[in-house]
């Protein structure tokens, strides 16, 4: 009989190999986090006399030692078992008989499955942040690299002002930056302990919800036990919200890259390795590695809009619709990092082209700076702009390829310290040291 059976029935094989779907699959991914939460309640029961002492010595140990098979790449539910909370309590059972049995005293399966989210979400986050940083670090190195190169800047698709390489790296550093500010308020959300919550309705036991929060290296509590559980879909909700701000960055940066590959812009090349060829076009030099980010990326902006429709007009307290969100939030985590790993890999290798605008067909980008050539010798903004329409209908117009942009932000002022400033800022409120010192605390 599985730990969560009803007593004297048992379910039709149709109806549990359906209501439980992929999640053993993901299930292998919280493995880890349910043991943690599970070490953080013994020690909590142990405190409020629901556990002895020395029960609670076992318990913990024994724990730890599962916590390191969790972690290893060939752990596995057995067949026949439910999920992993069953499997946790099933070889602690095994192993220590009646105290085995103690340690879903006051929680339900409904608030294991909440902090083991959470703290794999809180995890991937860490990790999201990290290689999220780094591609910012490269942006940045970058930008310095090439702030020389000039290149056409486009509004409507259509040649419009001078822009530079420096400009460009520079501006998908500064939007990882933003997308970190949302990342880190999504963190904040997550970063709540609900255990204690049990089925939604708190415990008659005199459980110390603020003494887990504390273990589990939580910032604060999900106090309301009710909200705990409806914060199950609108956080996962608010994480898919964040991330989708990182892949619309990484898909607008993928779509120039495929621009600025193709033959008639020419702006940069990449290393043959790094490219894909054709079949039957021998030049053929693909940009394949940045058309999948923009489509793995785009496919990600679908992300929040899917968790909303799976959520959409359910009551409050446990729904069996929420077990879906794992499907769809979890995958995000991994295609996300890997189009990051990708870019960095890309840009790590670009080769940008000199002397871009010295091309005549870019001219006329430099008719801005003609008419604003003209204003600092004192003629009127108007007659300048008419001055200059005038010799390019004409066919007479002259231009210097020259640009002295000094203000903030500006090809020749592209602040990038002020920038890393930003960043550096963002990256210290997630202070991930003090879950991790926690964590780590559970496990000695």
């Amino acid at each position: 009989m599985k730990l969560w059976s009803k007593a004297n029935t048992s379910t039709s094989k149709l109806v549990e190999q359906f209501t439980v779907g992929r999640d053993k699959e993901f299930d292998l991914l919280l493995a880890p986090f349910d043991v943690l939460g599970s070490i953080a309640h013994t020690k909590m029961l142990a405190t409020v006399g629901l556990l002895s002492e020395s029960d609670a010595e076992l318990l913990v140990h024994e724990l730890q030692l599962i916590y390191k098979k969790t972690i290893a790449t060939d752990f596995v539910i057995p067949d026949g078992v439910e999920d992993i909370h069953s499997y946790v309590e099933f070889l602690l059972t095994e192993k220590l008989g009646d105290a085995g049995k103690k340690l879903h005293s006051a929680r339900s399966r409904n608030d294991q499955v909440l902090v083991d989210i959470k703290l794999y979400l809180r995890s991937e986050i860490k990790l999201l942040v990290e290689s999220a940083h780094q591609l910012f670090n490269l942006l940045q190195t970058q930008s310095e690299k090439y702030k020389d190169y000039l290149i056409p800047g486009y509004t409507h698709l259509q040649l419009a002002m001078p822009s530079s390489f420096g400009l460009w790296f520079g501006a998908f550093a500064e939007s990882l930056v933003d997308d970190m500010i949302m990342l880190e308020a999504a963190y904040r959300v997550v970063n709540k302990n609900p255990l204690g919550s049990a089925a939604g309705y708190g415990s008659s036991f005199p459980i110390n919800r603020t003494l887990t929060t504390t273990l589990l290296g939580f910032d604060e509590l999900n106090y309301n036990v009710v909200y705990a559980q409806m914060g199950r879909g609108k956080t996962e909700r608010i994480v898919a919200s964040s991330l989708v701000n990182i892949a619309d960055t990484l898909s607008r940066l993928s779509m120039d890259m495929c621009l600025y590959l193709n033959q008639n812009f020419a702006f940069v090349s990449f290393p043959s390795e790094l490219t894909t060829g054709s079949s039957i076009m021998p030049h053929k030099k693909n940009p394949d590695v940045f058309e999948l980010v923009r489509s793995y990326c785009n496919r990600l902006k679908a992300l929040p809009n899917e968790i909303a429709m799976i959520t959409t007009n359910l009551p409050s307290g446990y729904q069996r619709d929420l077990q879906l969100l794992k499907e769809h939030l979890f995958p995000a985590f991994t295609e996300l990092n890997n189009c990051i790993s990708m870019v960095h890999l890309m840009l790590s290798n670009i080769q940008v082209k000199e002397a871009i605008v010295s091309d005549e067909k870019y001219k006329y980008i430099f008719s801005v700076e003609e008419v604003n050539k003209l204003v600092l010798k004192g003629v009127p903004f108007r007659d300048a702009y008419q001055q200059i329409g005038e010799a390019i209908e004409k066919g007479n117009f002259t231009y210097s390829t020259s640009v002295n942009h000094t203000h903030e932000g500006s090809i020749g002022n592209l602040n990038n310290v002020k920038i890393a400033g930003m960043m550096d800022q963002i990256v210290a409120k997630f202070d991930f040291i003090k879950p991790s010192n926690a964590i780590e605390a559970l496990l000695q």
